[in-house]
């Protein structure tokens, strides 16, 4: 098992948002900024936490580290920048708008990530690439990539060694139905907010 002080927590924060209008990360969700969710989620087993985004006096509050993009404008990129700026060997990357992130899921693919580069859960079919973690050998296939232009998350895991998490193995924890669901319109997020969603 790899020993939790081993993996920094990396909040992605830089997303356009360009469907809801607005910043995500700061949207109120039970009176608590949406992004206050997620850093709940990795604190309960990660010391060292990170965010990844540009204009960071939105986050001024949190007195964490935040990083800009070092190459800007897409979720590799933020996985990428958040891996050359973690002084541990793995980070545990999530975005900023899981509203039902799990600590269980978190911990358990921490449990089971040894010996593999990323360690990736699969909702059915699915990966879900960002509540995820990655070893620091993804950093030159990523690099790569984005020299190329190339800012497809799937197509870095044929390149390293993935292991995919099947739902059956994570299921049935009580946390919710809806472990990765992200907020991406006004009415998800209104549902969300209404407890429609849960």
């Amino acid at each position: 098992m790899i020993d939790p002080r081993n993996v920094t927590g990396v909040v992605l924060v830089g997303g356009k948002s360009s469907r809801m209008g607005r910043d995500k990360a700061t949207l109120p969700i039970d009176g608590e900024p949406l992004v206050n969710k997620v850093l709940a989620a990795l604190r309960t087993c990660l010391p060292d936490l990170i965010l990844i985004g540009n204009r960071p006096e939105r986050f001024d509050k949190y007195e964490l580290p935040i990083f800009p993009d070092i190459h800007p404008g897409s979720a590799l990129g933020g996985l990428h920048t958040g891996l050359s700026r973690a002084k541990t060997p793995y980070i545990f990357a999530s975005a900023c708008d899981l509203p039902f992130a799990s600590p269980h899921i978190l911990r358990y693919l921490i449990s089971v990530g040894d010996g593999f580069d990323a360690t990736v859960p699969l909702s059915g079919e699915h990966p879900e690439p960002l509540f995820s973690l990655y070893h620091k050998n993804c950093l030159d296939p990523m690099e790569q990539l984005l020299k190329a232009g190339n800012y497809r998350i799937r197509d870095l895991f044929p390149l390293v060694r993935t292991r995919f998490v099947p739902e059956a193995e994570f299921a049935g924890t009580g946390e919710g139905e809806r472990p990765f669901l992200n907020i991406n319109t006004v009415d998800e997020y209104e549902a969300i907010r209404k407890g429609e969603i849960s």
